[in-house]
């Protein structure tokens, strides 16, 4: 069994930063590909970034890509999503997810772990 944990939300002014880790228990973990995904109130949990299991290979969705980047450090069991440029339209609860398959996924029904969630707020 695979426990996710996040960290690292907050609130942020627009055009600000933030980090966010993903630390993970079990050492299977090095052959998961990962996910990001994020829900605001009121909206559909949606698909933010992905990462193979390598970490040679990453997604990112159209809203946040040249402005988010997914990595990952097998040794420490972490991945994380380094989030620049933020905007108020970024405010969510972010997951980490992960997915017993060779290949990453956009989807969240394909993902078999997920962390408890870390809010991130930006103000305008």
């Amino acid at each position: 069994q695979v426990q996710l944990v996040e960290s690292g939300g907050g609130l942020v002014q627009a055009g600000g930063s933030l980090r966010l880790s993903c630390a993970a228990s079990g050492r299977t973990f090095s052959v998961f590909p990962m996910g990001w995904f994020r829900q605001a109130p009121g909206k559909e949990r949606e698909f933010v970034a992905a990462i193979s299991w390598t970490g040679l290979t990453t997604n990112y969705a159209a809203s946040v890509k040249s402005r988010f980047t997914i990595s990952r450090d097998n040794a420490k069991f972490t991945v994380y999503l380094q989030m620049t440029s933020l905007k108020p339209e970024d405010t969510a609860v972010y997951y980490c997810a992960g997915r017993r398959q060779v290949d990453y996924s956009g989807l969240p029904n394909e993902y078999d772990y997920w962390g408890q969630g870390t809010q991130v707020t930006v103000s305008s």
